[in-house]
């Protein structure tokens, strides 16, 4: 095996390309979009508000509404008013959101596996603590939690 000599810019835009070519054929596999599937990702530990369910993924009010929508109708996801504030709508996976969210989680995690394989235990480790820091700093700095 070689190494390529990529510029810092051009490898982080080709490790996403392909991160996101592994993320649209899981989620196709499950069925759905890839914006669906992140949604059950996120909603696999938390339980946000639908503007903060917006905010994370990046839409608008009717966007979220919609995505919403479509997933309440295939049942992975209900919506229930806040207790914290009875105006505002939250959003959790229902139990068939949640084994669909671990089956794509599973597979996700089989494809980084043979993904990180093709470097040795102590790269891949380093490779992962890399990026770690680097989501921490940024979410710090953006004030946007990664988890």
């Amino acid at each position: 095996m070689t190494d390529a000599a990529l510029s810092p810019a051009d490898a982080l835009a080709q490790l996403t390309f392909l991160v996101q070519k592994i993320l649209e054929e899981r989620s196709a596999a499950q069925g759905m979009s890839v914006v669906q599937g992140r949604m059950l990702g996120i909603l696999r530990d938390r339980t946000p508000l639908m503007s903060e369910l917006g905010a994370r993924l990046g839409l608008d009010k009717s966007s979220i509404s919609g995505l919403v929508d479509r997933a309440e109708k295939r049942g992975l996801v209900e919506r229930f008013r806040s207790p914290d504030d009875g105006r505002a709508v939250q959003v959790r996976l229902t139990d068939e959101g949640r084994a669909r969210a671990t089956a794509g989680e599973a597979e996700f995690d089989a494809e980084a596996s043979r993904l990180l394989a093709h470097l040795p235990e102590p790269e891949r480790t380093t490779l992962v603590r890399l990026i770690s820091r680097l989501l921490i700093a940024e979410a710090e700095e953006s004030g946007f939690d990664i988890r």
